[in-house]
Formats: structure tokens, C-alpha cells, sequence
């Protein structure tokens, strides 16, 4: 198993490690509610070096991600960053992405940990417009700070002014002594906060001044169970439950990142057909009315209790102490307010499509 540059950290901090994306990763310290909390409320630090990025550049670099990626690209402004998907020849979505526009023909690519081997080989399988891919997973390193608080503890630390980089921006400067710091705001758990992308050998000096900047406002280390706890709040997808190679982008209630007016790109036709059909499923959000805690794989059924869905991800909400989740269902019952049920062992539990995020 891999391991990230704070491996050691983790373990002096008591965290529970779990195996995950081939990485040896921090599933919770003081227990997922608490630090769910801590980050919906304070701010919490993740660490989520695991995560891959791939470097785009050349001439034709814009063309190429046109052609893989199904957003429009070309929107960009330099400082910008983009939430994708790239498709493969089904349709079905490769991974989702960020797109980050650092200068004309070179853009970085965060993609999904357990994705980037895969991601790498499909990218340069299609390259044919000469870019060069550079896979720098490895030697990059990156923690997300989030929470209402973060702001404050990290401004501790830079001369950029943070209040200036907006949701979905980014930029590069000093931060805790260290130059050349990746600094962006694109969040996965809606509670607002910062990205920091930095070179490995740089990754405990950050975590330390991080750290004693927010001990003030009791700043906590959060490992991946309070991530997902997190973003599954606010409706995110995460790859492998919610979309996968068997899911198109519009399926996966992502036509909104897909974009067939603007350029062609891969399995365009193909999405473009479905679209034109009519979906026979689709991913959507449900609250439990009655008490329980769906899981992925859990049927969706009717009233009748025919199977009508599956369930991809689900929890108990932390913060409205009711069970939440999304799955796919079929087309007929995919409508806002619709009743649907959700087996738990053998007993049907009602519940309610409803609209994301589940917070606002």
C-alpha cells in the first residue's frame, strides 16, 4: 500500500487507517459526527494527497481536452478551474474531473485516486493532436481546509489575499514559508475552504503551521468517513458509487457539465441519442420519512415493493439526523416530492425524491 508524506502525522494524531484507492488513508480520528461537525461549523483539515494530478500543455492542449472532456473548456480564463467528465466510447464516464487553467496551452488535471493509472492510459490512448501528459501524481501532495473558519487560520499563513480567490478560482504563491503553493477554492463538502497543492518534501511544515494557526479555533484533522459524510450532504458525487464506466453523464444527473452545443468530443453521438430517446433512469436524491440508514446497494422499490432503483450512496445526515441518500432510479418515479421505498432487510422504509443539497 502507499502511503501519502502524512503518513506519520496520522498516526501520531490516533487516526483509524483503512485501505483505500491503494493507499494506506485516515478514515476518522475523533469519530466521523464530530468531525463532520468540526468542519460544518469550525475547520478541518483532510488529506488528500491520494488524490492524482495529471499536466496538460502544448499547443493543442485545448483541443485535446475538448475532445475528452465534456464541458466546454474553452470558457476558461487563466486562474479558473472546472468541474468535468470524461466519457468513454459508450458513454459511460471514465472520471470526473477538475480542469485548472494555469496559462495558455497548460492546464492540470485532479482526477480520482483510484482513476489515475486508468486516466493516464485512456488520455494518452486518444492522443493524437501531440500534447504532452504528464502524470505528477506522485510528487505532489495536497490538503483541503474546510469549514466557515478556514479563511481565517490560513490567511495566517499567506500574503495572497484569500477573500479574492472565488469558489471555482485559483491561484500560486507563498504560503508558511513555502513558494510556489497551489492555492484554489473548489471544495467537496460545502462548507467553503481552500486547496493547497504543494511538493512532498514541503508536506509536514504546512501541516504544522497549519495546525498551530488554527489551534485557536479548535482545528481538527478529518479522514475520509466525514468526507463522505460531508459531501453526500451536499449531493457530490463520488466516483465508483454514484457514477462509474456504466454511467452516462446524463443518467448520473450531470447534463449540466455536458455540453453538445459548444464542441465535439468523445461519445458525443451517443449521449446525444440518449438525450433525444428519453433517460430510462436517473440518478436522484431521497430523504428517509421513516427511521433507518440506507446503504449502497440497497433496493429502491415501489409501494408495491417492485424494484424500481438501487441505491448508490446513503447515511445518517450529521446534521439533520435523518437518513439521506441517492441512487438510480427508473424514469416514472424520478419526479421531486415522488414517494419511493428503500428495503432494509426484509422491511420498506418511505421515502422522498427530493431537490440537492439536502443542506443549503
Amino acid at each position: 500500500m502507499k502511503k501519502t508524506p502524512f503518513y506519520p502525522k496520522h498516526l501520531a494524531a490516533g487516526a483509524k487507517m483503512h485501505p483505500f484507492a491503494g493507499y494506506e488513508m485516515p478514515i476518522e480520528y475523533s469519530g466521523i459526527k464530530n468531525e463532520h461537525l468540526t468542519v460544518r461549523n469550525g475547520v478541518g483539515v483532510f488529506d488528500v494527497s491520494h488524490m492524482g494530478e495529471i499536466w496538460v500543455k502544448g499547443e493543442n492542449a485545448l483541443h485535446f481536452l475538448q475532445k475528452i472532456t465534456t464541458n466546454n473548456v474553452a470558457v476558461l480564463e487563466v486562474g479558473q478551474a472546472q468541474y468535468t467528465c470524461m466519457p468513454n466510447e459508450k458513454g459511460g464516464i471514465v472520471d470526473d474531473l477538475l480542469v485548472y487553467y494555469f496559462e495558455p496551452d497548460k492546464y492540470m488535471l485532479v482526477v480520482n485516486a483510484s482513476n489515475i493509472e486508468k486516466d493516464y492510459n485512456w488520455m494518452v490512448s486518444n492522443n493524437d493532436m501531440g500534447v504532452e501528459i504528464e502524470n505528477s501524481s506522485d510528487e505532489i501532495a495536497q490538503l483541503a481546509i474546510q469549514g466557515p473558519k478556514a479563511t481565517g487560520v490560513l490567511q495566517k499563513l499567506t500574503d495572497v489575499d484569500l477573500s479574492s480567490i472565488r469558489f471555482y478560482t485559483f491561484t500560486v504563491g507563498g504560503f508558511a514559508g513555502i513558494e510556489n503553493v497551489i492555492i484554489s477554492a473548489t471544495g467537496y463538502t460545502g462548507a467553503g475552504g481552500f486547496e493547497l497543492y504543494f511538493r512532498n518534501e514541503d508536506a509536514a511544515k504546512i501541516w504544522d503551521a497549519i495546525f498551530e494557526a488554527g489551534k485557536d479555533e479548535g482545528i481538527l484533522p478529518v479522514g475520509l468517513g466525514a468526507r463522505d459524510t460531508l459531501r453526500l450532504e451536499m449531493g457530490y458525487c463520488l466516483y465508483g458509487n454514484d457514477i462509474n464506466d456504466t454511467t452516462t453523464p446524463l443518467e448520473g444527473s450531470l447534463g449540466w457539465i455536458t455540453k453538445f452545443d459548444a464542441k465535439d468530443f468523445i461519445a458525443k453521438d451517443i449521449l446525444l441519442k440518449q438525450k433525444e430517446e428519453g433517460l430510462k433512469r436517473r440518478l436522484r436524491a431521497f430523504k428517509l420519512l421513516d427511521r433507518g440508514i440506507p446503504r449502497h446497494g440497497y433496493e429502491i422499490t415501489d409501494g408495491n415493493g417492485d424494484p424500481i432503483g438501487e441505491v448508490t450512496s446513503g447515511t445518517m445526515s450529521p446534521v439533520l439526523n435523518i437518513g439521506i441518500g441517492m441512487g438510480y432510479i427508473k424514469t416514472g418515479h424520478t419526479k421531486f416530492g415522488s414517494e419511493v421505498f428503500i428495503k432494509v432487510r426484509k422491511k420498506l422504509l418511505r421515502a422522498e425524491v427530493v431537490k440537492l443539497p439536502f443542506i443549503k
